[in-house]
């Protein structure tokens, strides 16, 4: 049975023959190259492409490769990339006609000096382009630079609640619980015991995320590196900076680490996607505040499988879950922070309050709480005091872990069960 990745594949539709190069970027392992290869091959191909006119290379792979005189082991022993020059010819040789040609390219960053290649090919206009690729080269805030302004993204995040569910099937509670433990990764929900996937979702960590920042960056054998990875996978949810980590390692690991370089580390597990780093905002007075600031993983499994599966703390889990949940559908996301002036013992006092999420497309704004439980009005209370400051009419949601579908409290905000948040698609617009 096939995972479906259709909101991914409607993004690719919708880009066809659009003039641009489309660059699919993501973390490791989460589909960019089964989505290319597989799902959009076989769309092209149910709709109407002509095989002989979709034309599929992969720079990782030792039979393509041959096709063009080039050997996969040679390349790897020499540190070499492959040959523009027997690229070129090859796919001038697979053009007979005028008619439209797909160019589907996995692991584009083996190909020396990809940028010139596909940026000459954008002047042909029969060949629609499409490119995957994992190294530094493919993180967004690069795109657009490398192809001088024609690149267009389609960001691929590991399976959503929905896919998941939609793939595994079952009891839908006992779906959630192995989902907040192991995550959304393709492979794993496949895989079917959790020795399984407990197996797997450490050792990609270790070998292939760490591991390839190590190597795109001339890091050597760093214990930091792999300590702060702990740090800020035990604190996921909570306002930290560089500084606040690095008092952590001299009085937890009795280790001296400068700010600088726990900064510099983070923005390449950020620039791996493996972490988003997401910034305050302020509501009322419109500014982003850079530090503090939360940290979240792109997948809760892999954050699980940092700590050896021994903290399952659902509060945060579930706070990440919802975040991901949030960008999957399109908003950029903020934590907000709103100012108030309270009156204590007569005297005037400024307070803040936070909102977990301030989510953000086009025209529209969500304030979303994730609250876990509710079990009091004064927890309640509690959750809805940033709400009740913000002086605007943009919604206001909060998501609990209960098993309920939604109903709104006497101020109109919005409640929503875990479940049903993320399993429906519109439920932010009840």
């Amino acid at each position: 049975m096939e995972i479906k990745r259709n909101k991914y594949l409607d993004m690719l539709k919708i880009r066809m023959c659009n003039g641009f190069v489309k660059v699919i970027t993501g973390i490791r392992r989460c589909g960019k190259s089964y989505l290319l290869n597989n799902i959009f091959y076989e769309h092209l191909l149910t709709s109407g492409v002509e095989r002989d006119h979709i034309i599929k290379f992969a720079f990782d792979s030792a039979e393509d490769l041959l096709l063009i005189g080039e050997d996969l082991q040679d390349l790897a022993k020499n540190k070499k990339k492959v040959d523009p020059k027997k690229f070129v010819g090859f796919v001038s040789g697979q053009i007979k006609d005028d008619k439209m040609y797909f160019l589907l390219l996995d692991e584009v960053q083996n190909l020396d000096g990809f940028e010139t290649v596909l940026n000459g090919y954008l002047r042909k206009g029969n060949l629609d382009i499409y490119v995957t690729g994992s190294n530094s080269k493919f993180l967004s805030k690069d795109v657009l630079t490398e192809f001088a302004g024609r690149g267009d993204e389609v960001h691929v995040l590991p399976l959503s609640f929905s896919e998941f569910f939609e793939f595994c099937g079952g009891n839908v509670d006992y779906a959630l619980e192995d989902y907040m433990i192991y995550g959304g990764l393709p492979a794993v929900a496949k895989m079917q015991t959790p020795e399984q996937k407990a197996t797997y979702l450490k050792a990609q960590i270790q070998n292939v995320y760490l591991k390839d920042i190590m190597e795109r960056h001339n890091i050597k054998a760093d214990k930091n590196l792999e300590e702060l990875l702990n740090v800020i996978a035990s604190g996921i949810s909570s306002l930290t900076n560089p500084l606040k980590i690095a008092n952590t390692f001299k009085t937890l690991k009795n280790t001296s680490v400068s700010s600088a370089t726990i900064d510099k580390y983070i923005d390449h597990m950020q620039d791996s996607f493996m972490l988003s780093k997401v910034h305050r905002y302020d509501v009322k007075g419109r500014k982003y505040i850079n530090t503090p600031y939360k940290i979240y993983f792109e997948d809760v499994g892999l954050r699980n499988a940092r700590l050896d599966f021994r903290q399952i703390e659902n509060t945060h889990i579930m706070e990440n879950i919802v975040f991901n949940e949030l960008r999957y559908r399109g908003f950029n996301v903020d934590v907000g922070v709103v100012e108030s002036r309270e009156s204590h013992n007569g005297e005037s006092e400024r307070k803040y309050f936070e909102i977990d999420f301030v989510a953000n497309l086009g025209n529209k704004r969500y304030y979303v709480q994730s609250a876990y439980d509710l079990p009091t009005q004064e927890k309640m209370s509690q959750e809805t005091k940033s709400f009740d400051n913000t002086d605007d009419s943009f919604k206001k949601i909060i998501i609990v872990e209960k098993n309920i579908k939604s109903r709104r409290t006497d101020k109109g905000y919005l409640i929503l069960g875990l479940t049903y948040f993320l399993l429906n698609p519109s439920s932010l617009e009840e």
